[in-house]
């Protein structure tokens, strides 16, 4: 269990350190990697359901015992997202250095699996 409890703060904390600053970037984002962002909505929307995800894997820190069930969204949410940008970088749609930022997604679902396959529920135990 405690390693489920590290892998989940781990994930959220760094969820939030490197996605809060992306509320402020929308503009250099368009000059550093043209075009533009041409629909904010879904710009602002990622940022946002991804820190959701973020406050999760803290209160999956704090006990994953209780929330174990909420481990398997949590590894399809960074499966999809690992899965994404590999076929955006086949595709040439991402640079190579938002590639690899976001490669670290694959890693935390490999942890998530571990921590899932690791924690047992009370019941299970009986």
């Amino acid at each position: 269990m405690k390693f489920a409890k590290i892998v989940f703060l781990i994930a959220g904390i760094q969820g939030l350190l490197i996605l809060s600053p992306l509320y402020f970037l929308e503009n250099k984002i368009g000059r550093d990697t043209p075009p533009a962002i041409t629909h904010p909505e879904y710009f602002y929307g990622f940022i946002g359901v991804a820190l959701a995800w973020q406050v999760l894997f803290l209160v999956l820190s704090t006990d994953p015992i209780r929330y174990r069930p909420m481990i398997l969204p949590s590894i399809l949410e960074n499966v999809t997202w690992g899965t994404a940008l590999i076929v955006l970088l086949c595709q040439g749609r991402l640079a190579l250095s938002t590639f690899a930022i976001g490669s670290v997604d694959w890693i935390f679902a490999f942890l998530f699996i571990a921590s899932y396959f690791t924690t047992r529920s009370n019941r299970a135990a009986v």
